[in-house]
């Protein structure tokens, strides 16, 4: 078992992960920024090392400052977290060609999935169901508007190398093709400097369904059920429940067992999150992230079974600590991501935390970095905390969720809690009928009879 992690990351994902490493007696390294010299990571970690200035190109996105950190520290492995480095392959080649272990799947694996195209081509090969779309990327030259009417009205135009709803455009008909391929491809080389985009069908009420897998290196692999990830915002995930109240356990076996045979195939190692959108009672892939899930807590809330712990141990070469037929579902979770924005509208809210007062009793779990006098910085992610609340049921979940919200106190800036406390008495949430598009409609809605 490794000695010393350094931990590539910040905010929340940092702070659970160094609490792993404190379960396994792991010793860790925290690497920040100049604007994170205060985190509650960086304050609990047994080695801390300033990698740069608050710009994350300057600090969190620099390989060489955390290579070179975890060099000087002496660390035997480098765990990623969410964003940032996560997902980058050439990253994860330079920390294992530096003779450290890379937490998370091979570089291979991660190049292969990185690429929205290549990923739809595996997942096909691999027996997975996809959204009928283009076969590649589109040519700006070609007859798009031929392949739009084959695939049938509307279609979404997708970055290649994307993610978060970043160079995502809708076409409704032949009028918007052409626009929605420009903006696609402009949005995409601006955010990942790469304009190649792809096409698919724009499907009407989906919801957002995804499976977690787990893989080791001696050829165990397993899934754990699925998350309902369909309350979003922009693409952006807001409110997520497991097991998915559209799911029935049967099918949940069936779309499991899919994954993780695919995943078998594919020789994958560690932890990943297979995608899928399902409208009529058929599943579509869309993506695969190969790191842990913001939203992973949710998933070991019903199984009772440490993502991060099996991480750190699949890294380590050791085999999974359980096998399929060990995870058992019990109850229901949800998870409220509260970012520091103005919930209504949602412009963010970086500054010092005056009053913190996190909610406890049977149940409710709070990931999260926040300290009274905290000074949230305005460089990155807005996510602050996450609340994620177990019941045996999901009405006594929900009933729970509402409990927590309203014992929930942050003061100093604003955040998405007032957001939440909506949504938890909102009809259609309460019953589970939503998809994909209902949070934004319900929000344009709320609009329209507040200026009424």
């Amino acid at each position: 078992m490794f000695q010393k992690i350094l931990i590539a990351n910040r905010g929340e994902v940092a702070l659970r992960i160094l609490r792993a490493c404190r379960e396994m007696d792991i010793r860790v390294v925290a690497v920040h920024s100049s604007a994170d010299s205060d985190a509650m990571h960086v304050r609990l970690a047994d080695d801390s090392v300033c990698i740069g200035p608050a710009p994350s190109r300057e600090s969190y996105l620099n390989m060489q400052a955390i290579l070179s950190a975890a060099d000087v520290c002496g660390a035997d492995a480098i765990h990623p977290g969410v964003g940032f480095l996560s997902e980058n392959a050439a990253f994860a080649e330079m920390v294992e060609e530096h003779g450290m272990a890379f937490i998370g799947p091979t570089p291979e694996h991660i190049r292969l999935m990185g690429d929205k195209i290549t990923a739809k081509k595996t997942a096909l090969e691999l027996g997975i169901p996809v959204v009928p779309g283009s076969e590649g990327a589109l040519d700006p030259e070609g007859d798009i508007s031929a392949l739009a009417e084959r695939i049938g009205y509307p279609v979404l135009i997708k970055a290649a190398a994307g993610g978060g709803g970043k160079g995502m455009k809708v076409a409704q008909s032949s009028a918007d093709i052409k626009e929605a391929l420009r903006l696609a491809r402009t949005e995409a080389k601006a955010c990942f400097g790469n304009d190649e985009v792809y096409m698919e069908k724009y499907l009407g009420r989906p919801r957002h369904i995804e499976v977690q897998v787990i893989a080791d290196t001696h050829g165990n692999v397993a899934h754990l059920g699925e998350r309902d990830c369909s309350l979003q915002r922009r693409h952006q995930k807001v409110w997520e429940e497991a097991p998915s109240p559209a799911i029935s356990a049967e099918t949940r076996e069936k779309l499991g067992s899919v994954v993780a045979n695919a995943m078998k195939k594919l020789g994958y190692r560690g932890v990943g999150t297979v995608e899928f959108l399902y409208e009529d009672g058929e599943f579509y892939f869309i993506e695969m992230n190969t790191r842990l899930q913001v939203e992973h807590p949710i998933t070991e809330m019903i199984t009772g079974i440490d993502l991060v712990r099996e991480q750190i141990r699949v890294a380590a070469g050791l085999p999974l600590s359980f096998r399929q037929e060990d995870v058992r579902f019990k109850g229901h979770a949800i998870e409220c991501r509260i970012n520091a924005e103005d919930p209504e509208s949602f412009i963010p809210s970086p500054g010092k935390i005056q009053d913190y007062l996190p909610p406890g009793g049977f149940g409710v779990r709070v990931d999260s970095p926040l300290y009274q006098g905290y000074q949230i910085p305005p460089h990155y992610d807005s996510l602050i905390a996450k609340l994620i609340v177990h019941g045996d049921t999901r009405e006594e979940c929900i009933r729970r969720v509402r409990r927590a919200l309203h014992e929930y106190v942050i003061t100093g800036v604003n955040t998405l809690l007032p957001l939440h406390r909506e949504l938890a008495e909102a009809a259609d949430v309460v019953k589970g009928d939503y998809d994909i598009h209902w949070l934004e409609k319900w929000l344009a809605l709320k609009i329209q009879k507040e200026a009424a």
